[in-house]
């Protein structure tokens, strides 16, 4: 039969060999940033484009008798009126319906890409999120 191994309740200390101890050793190389270099242009160009931020950009059929409904959520930092103007702008876009309910845009129909396109004209960052 097998012994097993106990770990000592009695205060003796325990002989225990990191896995990492070994990493102590390694030396890494120091990156240096060169004088004068400038942030690569995707990353400062990112930033520039989208300023306002995050928003979820959301498919949903549950609890509308089966049709589909872009939902767009997210939002930080804009007031009603302009999401009412985005909502305006999105329906007339898509050429369905659609409302602002709780902080959210409600368009008709699955319109996602199109949805998109407008949120980053207004310097949004949309994302496709769920399914």
């Amino acid at each position: 039969m097998k012994e097993k191994k106990r770990i000592p309740t009695d205060g003796e200390g325990m002989v225990w060999k990191s896995p990492f101890a070994v990493l102590k050793q390694i030396e890494v190389p120091q990156q240096t940033q060169q004088r004068g270099a400038v942030n690569p242009p995707e990353e400062t160009s990112r930033k520039q484009t989208n300023p306002r931020g995050r928003v979820d950009i959301i498919r949903q059929t549950a609890h509308r008798g089966g049709k589909t409904v872009t939902v767009v959520t997210g939002f930080a930092g804009i007031g009603q009126a302009e999401k009412e103007q985005l909502a305006k702008e999105m329906q007339k876009a898509c050429g369905v319906g659609g409302t602002v309910k709780d902080g959210r845009i409600e368009i008709q129909g699955d319109k996602r890409d199109d949805v998109a396109r407008i949120l980053t004209k207004a310097g949004f960052r949309p994302v496709f999120a769920g399914g």
